[in-house]
């Protein structure tokens, strides 16, 4: 048989259930695939028959990935997630592999029973962002002191000027987390403050929110984002599964 031949099972995430369950289809590279549970226990993992190769971390191939999830969630709510690109070579080492995690995973159904994680991202907008920097009297005191003199003559000048507009931006991201992040910790079970992306954003925040207050969310972050559009863009995602909450990152070698 052929590499191309061999068939191996993906898997996109976990859930509980007694039985067996299909979530539909989902085309993964340009063929359509099932959607199926492999189960041990009250646990199963949802996974799709696929050529057994490596997965790359494309677009494309992380879209299908997370639309799978999105399709189980549907239907499912708890769902534990795994990590792109797992590939096992068989359903028996999927069911292998479950029955190693299934201690973990009774711990974690209890726990995100019910929640789901939301995100949010606050970039600023850059005509602010520059009022903030150009205003503040100490950096238009280095700034005129550079103006005129060449790159080398002004290096460490220069230098001096990042760094002080640097800790502006600083002090906006920690203006963003008592403004911002605070009053939705409120609402949210807990809160996780992810690494910025990018020199304009101000806060990336992920939140585990239980169901039933999905709406009291979405309100607060409104009322929010009516205070500081004029300031600042929101992106704001989900429903997902706690991506941000639950530390299972498979590996094929898990198997």
């Amino acid at each position: 048989m052929s590499q191309e031949e061999t068939i191996g099972v993906y898997i996109f995430c976990g859930i509980q259930t007694d039985g067996q369950e299909e979530f539909g289809q989902l085309e993964i590279e340009g063929e359509v695939r099932k959607l199926y549970t492999i189960g041990y226990k009250d646990a199963a993992m949802v996974a799709a028959d696929v050529p057994m190769k490596i997965y790359h971390p494309n677009k494309d191939n992380l879209l299908m990935h997370q639309n799978a999830v999105s399709q189980v969630m549907k239907k499912n709510k708890t769902v534990i997630p795994v990590s792109f690109g797992n590939v096992f070579g068989s359903k028996e080492d999927v069911a292998v592999l479950l029955e190693n995690l299934y201690p973990q995973f009774q711990k974690l159904f209890p726990e995100i029973e019910g929640k789901i994680e939301l995100g949010l991202k606050v970039i600023g907008k850059k005509e602010w962002l520059e009022s903030q920097v150009s205003g503040n009297a100490n950096i238009e005191k280095m700034a005129k002191s550079v103006q005129g003199k060449s790159e080398a003559a002004s290096y460490y000048e220069r230098i001096q000027l990042g760094g002080a507009a640097q800790k502006i931006i600083t002090s906006l991201q920690r203006d963003m987390e008592k403004e911002i992040l605070a009053p939705l910790e409120e609402i949210a079970v807990t809160a996780k403050k992810n690494d910025p992306i990018g020199e304009k954003m101000l806060l990336n925040a992920s939140f585990l929110v239980e169901e039933d207050k999905e709406a009291d969310f979405d309100q607060r972050v409104n009322d929010i984002h009516d205070k500081w559009k004029d300031k600042v863009e929101f992106s704001y995602s989900g429903p997902w599964p706690a991506y941000n909450f639950i530390n299972i990152r498979l590996k094929v070698e898990d198997a």
